[in-house]
C-alpha cells in the first residue's frame, strides 16, 4: 500500500469522538447540526460510529472514490456527506450504508470526518462531543467486518494482517454500482 501523506497535507481530516454526556446528543440533533454544517459551507463533514471504520486508508479511499465519482458527473446523491457515507459503507443503497457506518442514539464512540477549512476540534463542540482518541483509529477486527458486510468466507481467503485490503475492495466495488437514476443495461 501507498504511504499516506501527512497531516499536515491532507485535505481531509477525522478524530475520534465520545459523548460529553450521556445519551446526547441525541439523532435528531445530530441530523440538525449536519444540516446546519451543509448550510453554513461546503466542506464535508460526516460523523460515523468508530466500530465500523477501518482506519485512515478506509475514510481516504472513500474521499478520493467519491472526488473521482463526482469529477466525472456520477454523483449518487445531492449531499456529498450522504454520498460520502455509500462510499465508507461500500454500499449503493444509503438506508444499509447508514445501517452499517452511520450513527445512533447507542452508538458510544464516533469519528468525525470534516474537509478544510472545517477544523474537526471545532466541530466536536457543534455535536455536543469531546475528543477520545480511544475511538479512531481503531484495529480492523472481525466484528467490524462483519458490520461492513465482509463475513467469515471471505475474511478466511487473506491473512488477518491483510483484511483492511478488504475494506478498501468494498469502497471500490461502489463505483462498479450503477449509480441510481442511471441505466445498467440499454433499452431496446
Amino acid at each position: 500500500m501507498s504511504p499516506l501523506p501527512s497531516l499536515e497535507e491532507r485535505t481531509l481530516r477525522a478524530v475520534g469522538a465520545r459523548r460529553s454526556s450521556p445519551g446526547l446528543p441525541r439523532i435528531p440533533e445530530v441530523v440538525a447540526t449536519m444540516r446546519d454544517l451543509a448550510r453554513e459551507s461546503p466542506a464535508l463533514v460526516a460523523l460515523f460510529d468508530s466500530d465500523a471504520i477501518a482506519g485512515e486508508r478506509h475514510l481516504l479511499s472513500a474521499w478520493a472514490h467519491l472526488g473521482r465519482s463526482r469529477s466525472r458527473g456520477d454523483a449518487r446523491l445531492r449531499d456529498r456527506s450522504a454520498e460520502f457515507a455509500l462510499y465508507v459503507a461500500g454500499d449503493d443503497q444509503l438506508p444499509r450504508a447508514l445501517a452499517k457506518v452511520g450513527v445512533s442514539d447507542a452508538t458510544e464512540r464516533f469519528v468525525l470526518v470534516a474537509e478544510r477549512p472545517r477544523e474537526p476540534g471545532e466541530l466536536l463542540a457543534r455535536f455536543s462531543l469531546e475528543a477520545d482518541p480511544t475511538a479512531y483509529p481503531r484495529p480492523v477486527n472481525e466484528a467490524m467486518l462483519d458490520r461492513l458486510g465482509i463475513l467469515a468466507p471471505e475474511r478466511s481467503a487473506v491473512p488477518a494482517s491483510a483484511w483492511e485490503g478488504l475494506v478498501l475492495e468494498r469502497v471500490a466495488l461502489v463505483d462498479l454500482a450503477a449509480p441510481s437514476g442511471h441505466e445498467t443495461t440499454p433499452k431496446p
